[in-house]
């Protein structure tokens, strides 16, 4: 019987490939992305410090729409409004080991119509 990969784990091992290269500072944080079956979570880091700076995601209550997509396009605009209310402007994204297609292109796309720039 052949084992089928852990698609989390093979998503993991990018999303490790991807932060070895990509830090976030206090000019610059982190936008990060995760997204389950149901959800999706954006968080805005400062990896020096170790703290969240910001975060959004589709169990608050402002988040309402009727697709997976349209609901990460609010999350990218609640997180970018966020930003702004704590002075962050500019950003680094990381896709979390996942394509950037989809809820997660969304998601990034409204951001930066929301005023972030990465």
């Amino acid at each position: 019987m052949i084992k089928k990969p852990d698609k989390n784990k093979l998503r993991q091992k990018r999303h490790n490939r991807v932060r070895r290269k990509i830090s976030g500072t206090a000019e610059c944080p982190r936008l990060n992305v995760f997204r389950s079956n149901k959800n999706i979570y954006a968080q805005i880091i400062d990896d020096v410090e170790g703290v969240t700076l910001a975060s959004a995601s589709t169990l608050d209550k402002e988040v309402s729409g009727e697709s997976k997509v349209d609901q990460a396009a609010v999350i990218g605009k609640l997180v970018a409004e966020r930003a702004k209310e704590k002075n962050i402007t500019e950003v680094v994204f990381d896709r979390g080991g996942y394509q950037y297609h989809g809820r997660v292109k969304a998601l990034a796309e409204a951001a930066r119509e929301n005023g972030l720039d990465f």
